[in-house]
């Protein structure tokens, strides 16, 4: 039997604008998901402590101020000093296509633009995101 995967979702930065983010926490919760959000002008360190105390299998950062590259690096650097790198970190936002390339490069394990399904984000994560054996 498989533990529920434990995502939590984050705002990270200036931006305030988190219908996207609470939209996706809703249909990951609502597909048996425990979900953990942030609210919004997390910085990376708070992201991670969040993950690491609420034990998760993996971080969802909502970015649509173009500071994408330095939030995600900044999350995927902090994760890998607190020996955490198992978490598994997606996201997405208004991200151009040459950023995400870069950013898969650096660890990023998904990454959804605008016009994403909410089915293809619960099903890439239920098929990304490793659950533990309860």
């Amino acid at each position: 039997m498989q533990a529920r995967i434990r995502v939590v979702v984050a705002k990270p930065g200036l931006d305030g604008h988190d219908r996207g983010a609470k939209v996706i926490a809703r249909a990951l919760r609502d597909a048996g998901m425990e979900v953990i959000y942030t609210g919004l002008h997390q910085t990376p360190e708070q992201i991670v402590e969040t993950a690491i105390q609420e034990d998760a299998d993996g971080i969802g950062l909502s970015v649509l101020s173009g500071a994408h590259m330095t939030l995600f690096r900044r999350v995927l650097e902090l994760l890998a000093e607190r020996d955490a790198s198992d978490i598994v970190v997606f996201g997405g936002g208004i991200i151009p296509d040459d950023d995400i390339t870069e950013l898969q490069s650096l660890g990023v394990a998904g990454l959804f633009t605008p016009g994403a399904s909410l089915e293809s984000i619960v099903e890439w994560v239920r098929a990304n995101v490793a659950t533990p054996v309860a």
